[in-house]
């Protein structure tokens, strides 16, 4: 198996690191997100991968604080000794000069935002880029003075150093954030970093991927029996063919039908497998119990708790049933994984990852996680590699929770039915019109108001559906969806006259951040 090129991104807090390894993946370049204060030496002596490069990210701290993060001295040595290309990125560049002797000092003027760079030198990092390109800043310290063997590459147009080199070395920086879409030439600096600079040639491909990690399961499982827990999401869904390719009637998977599904999903998933793929499929209906449990909750973080656990519970008592059973398959990206583990010990969680963090010790099953390494549109393209049908593939992300977060109050057997109405007539004009294609996620929210509405001649009280729509790149940040009028108007109508129980629609406008994508 010939090794992979990768570029190791050690993460200093940004909160776009994450866009850093996006943009890269764009490229068929595989890369790994890391905290800073890995130990790189022993990373690449251990590593499967041929290691091409490394990105020190950007940061919230400065390097002049007292416990501001650094990176080790026998790192550095490394690098000024020649023996990987290296990309400083805002805090990373700072690092680095700090470091290699330059001088930090707090800016008069704080940078933020759009910034218009002027390219001083003649650089590999900045081939075929425009002299005067549009780039964004997110900075407060500056470099005063940069080390000896470094030249000055740009600077902003308040005067500000914004890039500096020492090729010799293969150190490369930039003050502002190639990863940003706002960096009008950022995808083609980064390129230029990944082959120009560091010589990628064995790229990351949903085929080698496919035939590497089959062979992988196979060495690992050899007779044992594996579990998966296919929910009929996207993740699940793909984890399993894979897995059902390497081993076979091996794979059992179980279905638990929550009862906080999507219209006829469960019924839909079994169908789609057993028929399609011929998977050993076991459909458990819990719903009832689950909706016990979920009885008068409201908060959020209770429900994606006590679902959790219901989901666990239910599990093991299936797994239990199943001899010889050594491994569980769990379709874990690596989003989920950046953003429960934080760079540098607790950090504020948003919401909980139900497939982060594995099982409870008791069940005794190792995990097989094969996208643990990769981002959604990624998996997609292996699920299409796969036979997956397209339609499938392509559904927008829908909650492990499901619809229990999509009601923004305590859940019952009658919201959920009206919820999933109101879904399915939505689902159904955005795919009348051609317009499911065109967003990231759509989805309604049921309020936990009432409002007064007239219906024929008569007053009513009834519930506040909410709609939903972004459009985005990556789901770190999104915009609303630009629907015409015409289309809410209609789509309104129908949710009103169709769903007994609705008497106002509206439409969500906010934009992730500072709002995020779900609701709860």
């Amino acid at each position: 198996m010939k090794k992979l090129d990768m570029i190791l991104i050690l993460d200093f807090g940004s909160q776009f690191t994450q866009l850093i390894a996006r943009r890269l993946r764009e490229m068929k370049v595989y890369c790994e997100i890391h905290p800073y204060s890995l130990d790189v030496l022993n990373f690449i002596k251990g590593n499967k991968f041929n290691l091409k490069g490394i990105v020190l990210s950007g940061g919230p701290s400065s390097v002049l604080d007292k416990n501001a993060p650094k990176i080790s001295e026998t790192l550095v040595g490394y690098f000024t000794n020649n023996e990987i290309p290296v990309l400083g990125v805002c805090y990373g560049m700072q690092l680095i000069s700090y470091l290699e002797g330059g001088k930090i000092h707090k800016s008069k003027y704080r940078e933020y935002g759009h910034s218009q760079i002027n390219l001083a030198k003649k650089s590999s990092l900045f081939q075929n880029v425009k002299k005067d390109s549009v780039v964004w800043m997110s900075h407060g310290d500056s470099l005063d003075k940069i080390p000896n063997g470094f030249i000055i590459t740009s600077k902003s147009s308040n005067g500000i150093i914004s890039s500096i080199e020492n090729a010799e070395k293969n150190i490369y920086c930039v003050q502002f954030h190639p990863e940003v879409h706002h960096t009008v030439e950022g995808k083609k600096i980064l390129k230029n970093f990944a082959f120009s600079i560091c010589r990628v040639k064995n790229k990351f491909t949903a085929g080698s991927f496919v035939e590497d990690k089959i062979a992988e399961i196979k060495q690992i499982v050899k007779g044992d029996n594996v579990i998966c827990a296919l929910s009929g999401g996207v993740d699940s869904s793909v984890a399993a063919v894979l897995v059902s390719k390497a081993i076979g009637k091996q794979l059992h998977c179980i279905h638990i039908d929550n009862g906080l599904m999507r219209k006829d999903e469960s019924k839909k998933v079994v169908e789609l497998f057993a028929k399609n793929f011929k998977i050993k499929i076991k459909l458990v209906d819990a719903s009832k119990l689950f909706l016990q449990r979920l009885h008068n909750v409201k908060d959020p973080e209770k429900k994606r708790k006590i679902i959790g656990k219901t989901f666990i519970d239910i599990f093991e008592q299936e797994a239990k049933k199943i001899k010889n059973a050594k491994y569980l398959v769990q379709g874990t990206l690596y989003p989920d994984v950046i953003e429960s583990v934080s760079f540098k010990g607790p950090s504020a969680v948003i919401k909980t990852h139900h497939n982060v963090g594995g099982l409870p010790k008791k069940m005794n099953l190792k995990l097989i996680e094969p996208f643990r390494e990769l981002f959604k549109d990624e998996v997609r393209e292996i699920g299409l590699k796969l036979g997956l049908p397209e339609y499938f593939i392509n559904r927008h992300p829908f909650p492990g929770p499901g619809l229990a977060i999509r009601i923004l109050s305590a859940v019952s057997k009658e919201k959920l039915n009206l919820l999933r109405d109101v879904d399915e007539i939505y689902m159904k004009e955005l795919h009348d019109k051609n317009l499911y294609s065109k967003i990231w996620q759509a989805f309604s929210v049921l309020m936990p108001v009432q409002t007064v509405g007239v219906m024929g001649d008569e007053r009513s009280y009834e519930n506040v559906v909410g709609i939903r729509a972004v459009t985005s790149s990556d789901g770190m940040t999104a915009d609303f969806y630009h629907f015409e009028q015409n289309f809410l108007r209609h789509l309104s109508n129908r949710i009103i006259n169709e769903v007994k129980g609705v008497n106002r629609v509206v439409y969500d406008i906010s934009t992730k951040p500072p709002a995020t994508i779900e609701w709860e």
